[in-house]
């Protein structure tokens, strides 16, 4: 609270290069939608790249850890009038950044009612701000689980509030080896993202405990950390900033591998959709999947957007999500 809400004051202050490296290349509505945000939100925004999913039409989504509100902002315009955004933020000087700006946005986007709201509150603790069971299509979240010392709880209450079908598509920041106490303890690595990162194989034990599908790999990036001081303490660990997604799948919901074809109705991404670091669905081209990626497509928002029928053509075994 104290790095976020005092020490930062813009997004230059920043010791290491941990929360700013960039995700894959922004679509062009998302980069237009950026561009009606107000700019005290964008200055006072400290997280990693853009982390938006696809097909968010009429869609109710979490921001966990919402910072100023810039994504929430660009959601807002995404999911459109019928669709709704809640942040929530354990730093109340940056939730009062959001809420100042929500008429202003609201405006700027022609919405006659506010389709945001944001909370003071903990990620780890969504029922204090009143947030219930299977309420979400889909949770984001910007680099900032790391910042949670309880991981395990987090996923827990993500997997509570989602909807059945539900996804959470978050990137974070991982490490390639558990961290030393010394490295944990450290206040600035732990503000800037590094000394609260998950081991990532860790993440792929705690999805399955809580209930999730595998998590599947999108997109990850070396991070370098810039500072000769703080790569000392770090030593021999390194870091990747990662986004993945996660799914809600109803148990019982496909059985085996299947076919799929794409029908291209995304908006945004008609000829092609890159699901992630396996996947990429090419609009009227048949795609063997796995039973994993079977159950999510059929279960989840994407179901709409593609053909899926059972057993495949190519008989050799094919690589899961992870």
């Amino acid at each position: 609270q104290d790095y976020y809400g005092k020490e930062l004051q813009k997004s230059e202050d920043l010791k290491t290069n941990a929360c700013i490296t960039s995700a894959r290349p922004l679509p062009k509505m998302v980069r237009d939608a950026l561009e009606h945000i107000h700019e005290e939100v964008v200055a006072r925004y400290y997280g990693c790249g853009l982390v938006i999913p696809e097909c968010l039409s009429s869609c109710r989504i979490l921001d966990l850890g919402s910072g100023s509100g810039r994504d929430c902002y660009v959601l807002s315009q995404l999911v459109g009038e019928q669709g709704h955004v809640t942040g929530i933020d354990m730093t109340e000087g940056q939730v009062e950044v959001a809420k100042k700006h929500i008429a202003y946005h609201m405006d700027k986007f022609g919405y006659r009612k506010p389709n945001v709201e944001f909370f003071h509150g903990y990620m780890e603790k969504l029922g204090d701000a009143g947030l219930a069971d299977e309420s979400y299509d889909i949770i984001i979240s910007n680099c900032v689980i790391n910042l949670a010392p309880d991981k395990r709880t987090v996923l827990q209450e993500a997997f509570r509030v989602l909807k059945p079908g539900g996804e959470m598509y978050f990137s974070d920041i991982y490490a390639s080896q558990r961290l030393s106490e010394t490295i944990r303890k450290h206040r600035v690595l732990w503000g800037e993202c590094l000394a609260g990162a998950l081991y990532w194989k860790d993440l792929y034990s705690i999805a399955e405990e809580v209930g999730f599908s595998p998590p599947c790999l999108v997109t990850a990036s070396p991070i370098t950390i810039g500072n000769k001081e703080l790569e000392a303490i770090v030593g021999d660990c390194r870091f990747v900033s990662a986004t993945f997604r996660l799914f809600k799948v109803p148990g019982g919901s496909w059985a085996g591998p299947g076919q799929v074809i794409y029908n291209g109705g995304i908006v945004g991404h008609e000829r092609e959709l890159v699901f992630d670091a396996n996947f990429t669905f090419k609009e009227g081209e048949v795609v063997d999947v796995d039973a994993e990626m079977a159950a999510i497509l059929q279960s989840s928002r994407f179901a709409e957007e593609f053909l899926i029928r059972a057993g495949r053509a190519n008989t050799a075994a094919l690589q899961g999500c992870c």
